[in-house]
């Protein structure tokens, strides 16, 4: 991940590339980054684990549905159970995997954007509350020495230990940027 400022038009010195092989945005997104998928992971979240409840809930064609089933398993993100109602076939319920489940944060982040910013003049269609004691769920970054991080200004993106970087035709060697 690159940071940029409001005057940045050309690489500066700093500590990432411009490009990277092996963005982990980038990846997340080759697996989740498509509004079915999200939402099939919506309603997993929300316990619906039977393909025709999905279907409904969801409204996706069968065929989409079936391929972004396939996918989440594929990735381990949901595993299939097996069931049988009484004089039917086998079939099978989709659940979350830890994988699967620790997307719930960035699910709950794109709920509360979305709930500040598209949800209109009626205010948000679903509350999500705490069910202990019943307080609305509010997300917040923290650093690990417990500092409340309140934005991209307050962080320093640096080189991890597998980072790859991406040549770019024309740039600079070693070309980066910094915020």
């Amino acid at each position: 991940m690159a940071t940029y400022d409001s005057h940045m038009s050309e690489a500066r010195p700093g500590n990432l590339p411009l490009r990277m092989q092996n963005c982990s945005i980038e990846r997340t997104l080759g697996v989740v980054g498509e509004k079915w998928t999200f939402l099939v992971l919506r309603e997993a979240f929300a316990g619906v684990r039977r393909f025709a409840d999905m279907q409904l809930a969801t409204g996706a064609p069968r065929q989409v549905l079936s391929a972004r089933l396939s996918r989440l398993v594929e990735e381990g993100l949901l595993r299939k159970v097996p069931y049988r109602e009484p004089g039917q076939r086998q079939r099978d319920e989709y659940r979350l995997t830890q994988m699967g489940l620790d997307l719930y944060p960035i699910m709950m982040a794109l709920m509360h954007w979305g709930d500040r910013y598209l949800s209109g003049d009626d205010g948000p269609p679903v509350l999500v509350t705490h069910r202990g004691c019943g307080a609305p769920v509010e997300q917040y970054f923290r650093c690990a020495d417990g500092h409340e991080i309140s934005g991209p200004q307050e962080v320093t993106p640096l080189a991890g230990p597998g980072l790859r970087p991406l040549a770019i035709p024309g740039a600079t060697p070693g070309a980066t940027v910094s915020g």
